[in-house]
This record gives structure tokens, C-alpha cells and sequence, in this order.
């Protein structure tokens, strides 16, 4: 290739890379159509450059050096030739500085400069409490007060304490559905993807290492007031309630606001909700079970009770109302058994769960059925039942299996990360892609936990280089992490709270190739897949947030922290 007056775009991890982790940046030359540098494209006017002659080695191609924060030369190299990325139009050359494990803050020169990053392990800890912070702002129900949420600060609205049921449910009276977490760019709160979420957070719990304790103990406390609200949606009879919904759409307002213009109410009850909350609280009775053994002790009675009137109501359907808040709906019911199966035999084994033998057989019969995924998602759960039976020593044949199916997923992330120019395991992005390539670094974590191959461990930050910048796009999806970090998520209280800064620690949703906003005008900067991004309030498409995209984050960072 002559490069020789290419204009270029530097690629890289804006926020840091880690001592230990493997440390390339690429070189992008875009040969596809131009690209629209407009609203909500600020990060695409960075690192522009056109190839000169003393940037070239005529033998070596290209040549590149990493400056220290003083100004000197760290390390030089020369870039290789990467490949073609087809979602993206470009041709990508690759800087590799592996070498380079000294603790401190760096900025590669390559016809222009980028900005500074830190190699340090630091950065992992730093985002992780920025991720389990971003929990607690997505309280709702409570007062936030200045001295723990600073000028994020936001009076109490929202308690839910007595609120009533909607009309498709004919029945009369109020409930206390108080607490638990904001969903994610709107006012609704959702059993089926909230417990999808702390399921994925318990495990940070579960896995991560001693040394990140005080990030761990602050989780936990998050953790905590999200289930404590689950207590409070399950029914007398033992099924739980769908969701909490306003009566109609927010505009971008805050929850005060909205609390005066409308009411709230109680949707459901459904066989989904029902099982994902019957596993969730199973798998809190071991994660509570030495702080907490009340606690425990309850959640596990809770979910028992879930799980048998699931039984009897194996095929409720969701509250097809969606004016308000999200449908998620789901007509397939049986991930989220064999996810409550599992995670009841874990915990119970041979106690006296009335038909816990059929329970235990049903699980070979689950497995049968369902194979492992690469992720887990709200409406795909099976791998949450897989590694729970990965994670048990009461029936070694069902957790040897059980970790062969991951370990084979796993082994697929790596391939195809491995073959792809940016090195993630995505061929096409769909809406929440930044979730789904969070979930494959967890399943690659996870498996890691019991078989120790280094090319699980590099794909894994492959995943987190490509959330943090080193995309096609070139922003660190996570708000308030670095430069690039989107500005205007779709998020409403990050929109309506007069402050020019986002809530920090946020995901947003990411590239998304199918664009399903396209009828608000955001401004894409391409119509090539891989530049489905922009970072606008209204591309719900690509910039919403959502726990479930920030908690599969969240864990990977708590397991990278060692």
C-alpha cells in the first residue's frame, strides 16, 4: 500500500490500558464514503492526519511512537498491516506497545497526536466505581443528597409507596412497588431486564477478587435496594408483578415533574417475571448469605414461592401495554425455567423443594434443549442457568458439562474477535451493542475463572478497548470517562436536570446498524453499519442508556481488577 498522503484516524482506548493487557491502537483509512462531521460527531473531528514522507519507513511502512506525559519517547515501532473492516469501509494498520508496562499517562504520535491515556491498572478500578455509582443515580424513590451524588443531587419523587393497578388488571386497591432502579433512559422500572441485570452484578460479587472489596461492598449496597424492590412487586399468592409504568411517556422532565403531570401504576403479573425473579432471589440467598442471613434466608423463601406458582402459570404472557414504558416481551418461557432451575439446585440441593427431583432431572432435559449462548440478554437467559450449574459442586456431571458448553462459546468469542479488524466478536451491530460485547468479555471472564487461557483474558479487553474507544466512532461510550464520551444520552434525567455534564458511569446503548430512530433526523455520520452512532438526545437508537448494557460492564471491570 502506498500511504503516502492517506488521510488517516487514529483508534485507540481513550481511557487506559492496563499494565498487563495486551496495548495496540489502529490507524483507519477510510475508503468508503465521507463521513459527516456534524451535531453529535464531535469525536469524529479528532485525530484526523495525512500520511507524509517522514511518517514512512521505506522499508517498515509506516512509523509511530508513545510519548510520555514529560516528552519522551517510551516507546517507537512501526504500524502492520491489520485488514480491511467491512462494516466500517476501512482499512485498518495496527500499533502494537505490549511492551510497554511502566504505570503512567501516554500519547501516541503517528502523524498527529492523540490525547493523553493512562497504562496503569488504575483506570479499571476508577471506571468501576464510576459503573456501580451509576446504580445509585438510577435510584428510584429516594432522595439523592449533595454530599453522596453532588451536583447530581435530586429530591425525593417517585415512592410508589401507594400507587395503583392498571385498568387491564381489573383489580381494585394500591401497592407498595417503592425502590429499585430507573430501567434506563425513561421512568419505568422492569422485573424481567432489572433482574437479568443484578443477576449479571451478583456475579461480580461471586467472582471478584479480594482486592477490589470497597467497590464490592458499595455494589453489594446497590444490589440490595434493587431486590429489596423485587420483594415488594411479588403477590400474595406468590407471582410477581411485571412492572411499575407511568400512565403515558415522559417527555424529558424530572421525576418531580413528572410525579405531579401523571400517575403511576402496576402492570403484570406474568410467568417471565415470575421466573426471572424466582432465580435472581436464589442466587441472592448465596451471595447475602454471610452478611446478610435473614436476608438470605428470605430471598430464597421468596423465590420458592415464585417458582411454584410459575409452575401453575407456566404460560402468562406479558402486559402487552406499552404506553409509558417498555413491552419487553417475551413468548418463550423455557430459558428462564431452566435459569430458575438451576439456580434453585444450586442453592438447595437435596433440601426438601417439593419435586426437587424432577427439578434435578428436568435441568440434563434443559440442557438438551437449550444450548449455551456467547451472552446472556433479557429475553436469552440460558447462560445464566449454565454458569450457575458451572458454579456448583453438588452434581459434577452437570457442572463438568455445563462448563464445556461455555468453555465452547467461549472459544467462538476468541475466533471471532481474532478474525475481525477491530477485534470484537460482532459481525452486525444491533440496538444495545456495547451490551452484547460486554456480555461476551463476561463470558470470557467467566470461563477464565475455572480455565486459565491467556486468549480469553486478551479477546476480554479486546471487548472493553472497542467501548472505550477504539471503534469506528471514536467515543468512550461510557459517560464521563474520557474526552469522547457522549455529552446528550437519551436519558431523562440526565436531560431535564439543567446540568451540562451527563450522569457519569453510563452505557449507552452504542453502533447500531438497524437505526430505528431514523425518523427523529439524528445525524449519523455514514450510512455504513459500522458508523451507527451519534451522540444525540434523540437517537434512542444508539444512545440511550440501560442497566442491563452498564452491568455486564460493571462485572468484567470488578473481574479485571486483580
Amino acid at each position: 500500500m502506498d500511504f503516502k498522503g492517506l488521510t488517516a484516524y487514529l483508534r485507540y482506548n481513550h481511557v487506559g490500558y492496563a499494565c498487563r493487557a495486551p496495548k495496540h491502537f489502529f490507524v483507519a483509512i477510510n475508503e468508503g464514503e465521507p463521513l459527516e462531521i456534524a451535531a453529535g460527531n464531535h469525536a469524529l473531528a479528532e485525530g484526523y492526519f495525512t500520511f507524509s514522507a517522514e511518517d514512512i519507513d521505506v522499508v517498515s511502512g509506516p512509523k509511530f511512537q508513545i510519548v510520555s506525559e514529560a516528552g519522551e519517547v517510551a516507546l517507537e515501532g512501526n504500524l502492520a498491516y491489520r485488514g480491511p473492516c467491512e462494516y466500517s469501509g476501512e482499512v485498518l494498520l495496527v500499533g502494537d506497545f505490549s511492551a510497554l508496562t511502566a504505570p503512567g499517562r501516554y500519547k501516541i504520535c503517528c502523524g498527529t497526536e492523540s490525547h493523553f491515556f493512562e497504562i496503569s491498572d488504575r483506570w479499571l478500578l476508577s471506571q468501576l466505581d464510576a459503573n456501580i455509582k451509576s446504580f445509585y443515580f438510577q435510584r428510584s424513590g429516594v432522595e439523592l443528597k449533595p454530599d453522596t451524588a453532588g451536583k447530581w443531587a435530586r429530591p425525593l419523587a417517585h415512592l410508589d409507596c401507594q400507587i395503583g393497578f392498571h385498568p387491564s388488571m381489573n383489580r381494585e386497591g394500591t401497592w407498595n412497588a417503592h425502590g429499585g432502579w430507573y430501567d434506563a433512559g425513561d421512568y419505568g422500572k422492569y422485573i424481567v431486564n432489572g433482574g437479568v441485570s443484578v443477576a449479571t452484578l451478583m456475579l461480580a460479587l461471586e467472582l471478584g477478587s479480594a482486592k477490589v472489596a470497597p467497590s464490592l461492598s458499595a455494589l453489594r449496597d446497590e444490589i440490595r435496594f434493587e431486590l429489596e424492590f423485587f420483594l415488594r412487586m411479588q403477590d400474595n399468592d406468590g407471582g410477581v408483578f411485571f412492572k411499575v409504568s407511568p400512565e403515558h411517556w415522559d417527555t424529558f422532565v424530572t421525576p418531580t415533574v413528572s410525579d405531579h403531570n401523571q400517575k403511576r401504576v402496576v402492570l403484570g403479573k406474568s410467568t417471565t417475571s415470575t421466573l426471572n425473579f424466582a432465580a435472581a432471589l436464589a442466587q441472592a440467598h448465596r451471595v447475602f448469605a454471610k452478611t446478610d442471613p435473614d436476608f438470605a434466608k428470605a430471598c430464597l423463601s421468596a423465590a420458592v414461592k415464585a417458582y411454584r406458582w410459575a409452575e401453575e402459570n407456566f404460560d402468562v404472557g406479558f402486559p402487552p401495554y406499552t404506553e409509558g414504558s417498555g413491552p419487553y416481551g417475551d413468548a418463550r418461557y423455557s430459558d428462564e425455567f431452566f435459569w430458575a432451575r438451576a439456580m434453585l439446585f444450586r442453592e438447595m440441593g437435596d433440601m426438601p423443594l417439593e419435586d426437587c427431583i424432577q427439578v434435578h432431572d428436568q435441568l440434563y432435559q434443559d440442557m438438551a434443549d437449550m444450548p449455551a449462548r456467547p451472552d446472556i440478554n433479557w429475553h436469552d437467559t440460558e447462560n445464566l442457568a449454565y454458569i450457575a450449574l458451572a458454579l456448583q459442586d453438588s452434581d459434577l456431571e452437570l457442572r463438568d458439562r455445563a462448563r464445556e458448553a461455555l468453555e465452547h462459546e467461549a472459544d467462538k468469542i476468541v475466533a471471532l474477535a481474532t478474525e475481525d479488524a477491530y477485534g470484537v466478536a460482532l459481525r452486525y451491530f444491533p440496538w444495545g451493542s456495547n451490551g452484547v460485547l460486554a456480555n461476551y468479555a463476561l463470558t470470557l471472564l467467566v470461563v477464565k475463572s475455572w480455565k486459565d487461557k491467556p486468549e480469553y483474558l486478551n479477546a476480554a479487553f479486546a471487548q472493553v478497548d472497542f467501548i472505550y474507544g477504539r471503534n469506528p466512532v471514536n467515543v468512550s461510550f461510557v459517560t464521563g470517562s474520557a474526552w469522547s464520551s457522549p455529552m446528550f444520552p437519551h436519558h431523562r434525567l440526565s436531560g431535564a436536570d439543567g446540568i451540562v455534564d451527563p450522569i457519569p458511569g453510563l452505557v449507552v446503548g452504542g453502533i447500531n446498524a438497524d437505526r430505528q430512530d431514523k425518523h427523529r433526523e439524528p445525524h449519523y455520520p455514514s450510512t455504513l453499519p459500522g458508523f451507527g452512532y451519534t451522540d444525540e438526545q434523540v437517537s434512542f437508537a444508539s444512545n440511550e442508556v440501560a442497566i442491563n448494557w452498564s452491568a455486564p460492564l460493571t462485572t468484567v471491570l470488578a473481574l479485571l481488577c486483580v
